[in-house]
């Protein structure tokens, strides 16, 4: 039996009249609560936009290439040296208008 997580925090949507219609729909042809609809609705979608983040699957091949890359030492950037090197946008001094 799958162990139930107590449901302590609070989420507040605001929501058209139209939107809430459509979701209150969307509940009942589904047999749910309009709360649940939407709890299972947005951690369905959640996890959907996690997962590259999450995991990433790679055969040993690629496991194995991707150890290279990892441990390869880095390569020389000297337009990146010099970009980090020289003054940021921020950093310039502020120029001195003359007014006619």
């Amino acid at each position: 039996m799958a162990v139930r997580a107590i449901r302590s925090e609070k989420l507040d949507l605001r929501l058209s009249a139209s939107d809430k219609r459509v979701l209150e729909a969307a509940a009942s042809v589904s047999s749910r609560s309009v709360s649940d609809f939407v709890r299972e609705s947005a951690l369905a979608r959640a996890d959907e936009t996690l997962a590259d983040r999450r995991t990433f699957l790679l055969s040993k091949a690629q496991w194995a290439e991707f150890q290279a890359a990892l441990d390869a030492p880095t390569r020389p950037l000297p337009r990146m040296k010099e970009l980090l090197t020289e003054p940021g946008f921020f950093d310039a001094r502020p120029l001195h208008r003359t007014t006619e």
